[in-house]
């Protein structure tokens, strides 16, 4: 194996988690986003799916973004009758998005994204230093 194939790994590591956080962060933004109307459906939580790829490149597997879905989880329902999405008897469907959850899955990616970022910098580091003594 090559630098520039380690170095392809590594960025495609980067790249998935990336989109991850993006997703992540777009659940977060919508915690608190409910129908316009009585009965709509709110926000539904985003999810993930990695799977690994052959590059026709280098030959090697790579982690790619395989699917982006929504969790089927029912939504939860919030007393809020003064809400314009309130039922009759005063409930509002919220978001199926877990804050707790959400940041953990934060907390998971962020040190997938810097170990994929660490790969990087030693693969960089060697290739550096193999240069130096050419």
């Amino acid at each position: 194996m090559n630098f520039g194939t380690t170095l392809n790994i590594s960025a495609a590591g980067l790249a998935a988690e990336g989109t991850r956080l993006q997703i992540i962060a777009q659940n977060l933004a919508n915690v608190q986003s409910t129908g316009s109307s009585p009965g709509s459906t709110p926000y539904r939580r985003q999810t993930v799916s990695f799977a690994d790829r052959m590059s026709s490149a280098t030959g090697v597997k790579m982690v790619k973004v395989s699917q982006i879905g929504q969790d089927q989880a029912p939504f939860p329902l919030k007393y809020d009758p003064s809400n314009p999405a309130a039922n009759k008897q005063g409930y509002v469907k919220m978001p199926n998005v877990n804050s707790f959850v959400e940041l953990m899955d934060m907390q998971q990616a962020q040190r997938a994204y810097n170990a994929d970022l660490a790969a990087m910098n030693a693969s960089r580091s060697m290739l550096s230093r193999t240069l130096g003594l050419l």
